[in-house]
Formats: structure tokens, C-alpha cells, sequence
């Protein structure tokens, strides 16, 4: 039987209770463990961050949003990890109804198409610039000095 592979985002909020740098083992931990069992298609760390209401007493924790793409069986074992881990303050794994690798590509695209339409433009605005400044020192020179 074919096995199905789906696209999957999962968002890990971190306390900060042990220190900055024992968030960042479990986030390495977590990381690692989705690493080693599924596709990564991305992994942004937002680091620390403020509450808009206090979880378990504190204000603040260390957030942490991953893109993956594995089996069905996979993210529900990674939910139950996280919810056993005492460090993990929430959880959340979903399945997008979007293949993430395809989309990250045609963000990765027209990012570059902006930054290369952003480069002509300034090359054609410094041309301009070049051609308004000899403009006006081809005049100055045709006007005759009193």
C-alpha cells in the first residue's frame, strides 16, 4: 500500500523558567526528533516572546514554528511527546491542505523576482540620475559666463 505523505505546521511555545539556554536544548531536542522522522521544509525560531495572558504564572516563552512534511502517524506522535515534555508550555501540530515544499518555493521565486525588479529599478534611477546631471552640465556649458 502506498504510504501518504502530508504537509504539516506545528508551533511549540517553550518555557523559560530553567533559563534562555534550556529552552533552546528542548527546541534542539524537538527539532532534532522532527528532523530525524519527517521532510523539514522550514524551521523558524521566534525566540522570546511576551504573552498576551500569563500561562502557568509566567508572561513570557520561547516560540518556536516548524514546516514538515511526513507521514499521517508522525505528528500526532510528536503532539504526545511535546505534551509529556514539562518544558513545552503549549503545542500545536496541523495538517495543511497545501503541499509547504511547493509553497515555499514560489515565495522563495517571487522573493527573488521583487529583489531583482528592485535592482533595475535603482540601476534605471541611477542611469537617469547620470543623464539628468550631464543634462545640466551640457547646459551650463552652452550658457555663456557674464
Amino acid at each position: 500500500m502506498e504510504k501518504v505523505i502530508n504537509s504539516y505546521e506545528g508551533m511549540f511555545i517553550v518555557s523559560l523558567a530553567n533559563g534562555e539556554e534550556a529552552a533552546k536544548a528542548t527546541v534542539n531536542k524537538f527539532t532534532g526528533l522532527v528532523a530525524a522522522n519527517a521532510e523539514v521544509v522550514q524551521i523558524d525560531e521566534w525566540g522570546k516572546r511576551r504573552f498576551a495572558y500569563p500561562i502557568d504564572d509566567m508572561n513570557e516563552g520561547y516560540y518556536i514554528v516548524f514546516t514538515f512534511k511526513s507521514e499521517g502517524a508522525f505528528p500526532a506522535e510528536l503532539q504526545r511527546l511535546a505534551n509529556i515534555d514539562e518544558t513545552v508550555m503549549r503545542c500545536m501540530v496541523i495538517r495543511l491542505e497545501y503541499d509547504a515544499a511547493e509553497a515555499a518555493a514560489k515565495k522563495a521565486a517571487a522573493a527573488e523576482a521583487a529583489a531583482l525588479a528592485a535592482e533595475a529599478a535603482a540601476k534605471a534611477a541611477a542611469e537617469a540620475a547620470a543623464a539628468e546631471a550631464a543634462a545640466q552640465a551640457a547646459e551650463a556649458e552652452e550658457t555663456p559666463a557674464e
